[in-house]
């Protein structure tokens, strides 16, 4: 058998071995390490190179035993979130053809001259968003849109129905409203500069939002985002609907309890997603995953793709969870 063969026949073994074992339960693969741990396949790739010419059967193991160890670190190492490069020091940006490096150094006021040559423009800046609330909004819609950003909702506010504070770098935040009747419809989005968005890992140059809502209206929440990190506590709001889209992202939300009826849906790409959920909470949850890792604590598994709260059927008020992704991490548990 040629070793090329032998090589892409073990990667491919491997990975549907370890599918199936995490499809079943044994054990979690941690997808995002495909981002994490890409110095690995350097290493593959050099040992791939040095005995390219070697036949012997000593090589082949050798290379054999590379590939499958370095694919195991990859798919079952639990690195803690940490990536192999230092934040401060390096920029990157998401585009429609992946992630890049941007070709600049770290953001210094002696090269600030140097920006228009990089056709990057440095603009930084804090912006404070409100809508009053009044006693006859009975449901409020808040629509998010926009990626390379990290955006935060844990406080509450009992004179404004939505604030938000916002740290802006390179791209500007845009709010809209209106009002039709009990239902108030709230817009916030970051405004397309012509460039790529910048999503900056390290947190003294990055886009931020940080939310506060009242507790009183029923509340229907969209987030659309590309390169981005969530952390939502919902537990103090009356939810209604939450659906969450993104790429390459954080999904960090915790929900209180639910509705007559709660509908929450989660749709990514390579993506890490923590969902919380109130430990007497009637929830079904329903998965598509494709090659994401699936681990859902605290429910009982109905069949392969649906898994619910004991006593669901009968309960009054109930959560239903879809969660959607290509290779992502997804974990749901209850407090």
């Amino acid at each position: 058998m040629r070793n090329d063969k032998l090589m892409t026949g073990l990667v491919l073994v491997l990975i549907g071995v370890a599918y199936l074992l995490s499809h079943f339960g044994y054990v979690h693969i941690h997808w995002m390490n495909f981002w994490r741990l890409w110095p690995i396949f350097l290493v593959i790739a050099g040992v791939n190179l040095i005995f390219a010419n070697n036949k012997s059967g000593t090589a082949t193991a050798i290379r054999a035993i590379v590939l499958v160890g370095g694919l195991a670190v990859i798919l079952f190492a639990d690195t803690g979130g940490r990536y192999f490069w230092e934040p401060r020091n390096f920029r990157y940006h998401l585009d429609d053809k992946g992630w890049h490096r941007n070709n600049r150094d770290d953001d210094n006021d002696d090269n600030d001259d140097d920006d228009n040559d990089r056709d990057i423009v440095k603009v930084e800046g804090n912006s404070n968003f409100k809508y009053a609330y009044s006693p006859d909004i009975k449901v409020a819609e808040l629509n998010i849109s926009g990626g390379g950003a990290t955006y935060k909702l844990s406080d509450t506010t009992s004179s404004q129905l939505f604030s938000a504070s916002t740290k802006e770098f390179l791209n500007r935040y845009e709010f809209t409203n209106s009002k039709t009747d009990s239902l108030a419809v709230l817009n916030f989005k970051m405004r397309d500069n012509g460039k790529s968005h910048n999503f900056k890992w390290d947190s003294d140059h990055a886009n931020e939002a940080d939310f506060k809502l009242n507790t009183l209206p029923v509340w229907d929440i969209n987030v659309k985002t590309g390169a981005a990190e969530i952390d939502f506590d919902l537990s103090k709001f009356k939810v209604r609907k939450l659906n969450i889209s993104g790429g390459a992202a954080s999904f960090d939300v915790k929900m209180g309890q639910p509705l007559a009826t709660t509908m929450v849906e989660v749709s990514t790409g390579v993506s890490e997603i923590k969902l919380q959920v109130p430990e007497g909470a009637a929830c079904s949850i329903t998965t598509d995953s494709g090659l994401s890792s699936t681990n859902i604590n605290g429910f009982t598994k109905v069949d392969d793709n649906r898994y619910e709260t004991p006593g669901f059927a009968s309960a009054k008020n109930k959560m239903y969870i879809k969660m959607k992704g290509g290779i992502s991490d997804f974990n749901v548990s209850k407090y």
